[in-house]
């Protein structure tokens, strides 16, 4: 069956248009904002998802945007997987990028936790404010419903920092998402 999703969601602060394939396929990202673009992109590539996205903010500070990407991702994501049979279900990643070294381990499981410890030396990356890099996970993981680590071990390249750490999670969930069997991978049956 096809692991596929779409999202549509438009309030006073945002509007966002996604369409998700966990199996892979064309990847299209319109955020308006350079950096973050540039991260999603590398999350899709590195996760070997297909995605099409298309969001436009507030403009005040990109904070609902941001957030909200991540609220729409999420919630692809937990639509896609749907009842999770066969899937290896954990995923790991240790991601190196020049200086910077992001550890990454991902649960699928149906439990929403965050444990994010990745710090920046800039308050921006373009655009992008560096504290909105947590919050995104922050509402990627709480919508997907997942426990997610995310640890920086070294690094002090802001643009390094942040691209390991979209890239470490992508490689992650390459790993839990990718279908292995075709039982539920859990001793209660059910994953939520």
């Amino acid at each position: 069956m096809p692991r596929r999703a779409t999202f549509s969601r438009t309030t006073k602060e945002t509007s966002i248009e996604l369409a998700l394939d966990l199996d892979g396929g064309a990847i299209e990202i319109a955020t308006g904002v350079d950096f973050f673009d540039h991260m999603l992109h590398a999350l899709a590539v590195h996760a070997g998802l297909g995605l099409r996205l298309g969001a436009k903010g507030d403009g005040m500070d990109h904070h609902h945007l941001i957030e909200d990407v991540g609220i729409a991702l999420g919630a692809a994501m937990h639509e896609a997987l749907g009842e999770k049979r066969g899937i290896a279900r954990f995923g790991s990643c240790l991601l190196p990028l020049d200086e910077a070294l992001i550890a990454a381990s991902l649960d699928i499981c149906g439990r929403p936790y965050l444990n994010f410890r990745v710090s920046f030396l800039r308050e921006n990356l373009g655009e992008m404010p560096t504290e909105m890099v947590g919050e995104f996970f922050r509402a990627l993981v709480d919508n997907a419903k997942v426990t997610l680590h995310l640890v920086q071990m070294n690094g002090h390249v802001a643009h390094h920092v942040c691209e390991a750490a979209f890239k470490a999670f992508a490689r992650a969930l390459a790993q839990a998402k990718a279908v292995v069997g075709d039982e539920i991978p859990s001793t209660k049956g059910v994953l939520e």
